[in-house]
């Protein structure tokens, strides 16, 4: 078995095993000291807290997306929010106080940054980055003050030339 799908299966078994059963811990502590009404209470106040905060930071990762898009310029900080506030906003959304509290260090905006360099990471570690080919990006012949362009030249195989006939 490879390592990364041992890693997939840890990270599973963690998510549907333990998360569970850490919630259900924390649930019966708060219960045992504040009552079951007071819990039942406080997990609707706070996932409605939650949907709020969601609503309220969601709209501002799409306004902060549509303005990156039409300045012109490639909106990675705003797709990772986006991104995280989505996965925040069903952490919230899901009753427990564990998966709220990870959720809003997830969605608040002042903790966002240390999530979005989190998610980076782990995405900069699964990619693969792989090099301009032949006739792109720069290269010989590419520069600002060559007088090539782009395209098969002598030195990119064989060219046949022809006709387009419609």
């Amino acid at each position: 078995m490879t390592r990364r799908r041992r890693l997939s299966l840890w990270a599973l078994f963690l998510a549907f095993v333990v998360m569970p059963l850490v919630e259900i811990y924390v649930l019966i502590q708060v219960g045992q000291v504040i009552g079951a009404w007071p819990t039942i209470l406080l997990l609707v106040v706070d996932s409605m807290l939650g949907a709020w905060i969601v609503r309220r930071e969601g709209g501002r990762a799409w306004r902060a997306l549509n303005e990156a898009l039409a300045s012109g310029r490639m909106p990675a900080t705003e797709l990772a929010d986006g991104a995280l506030i989505l996965v925040g906003g069903a952490l919230m959304l899901t009753p427990g106080f564990v998966t709220d509290v990870l959720g809003a260090l997830v969605v608040l905006p002042f903790t966002r940054p240390v999530a979005r360099r989190m998610l980076a990471q782990v995405v900069s570690r699964r990619l693969v980055v792989i090099g301009p080919g032949p006739g792109f990006g720069p290269g010989p012949g590419f520069g600002p003050d060559s007088t090539r362009r782009p395209g098969p030249g002598p030195d990119d195989g064989p060219v046949v030339r022809g006709d387009v006939v419609d």
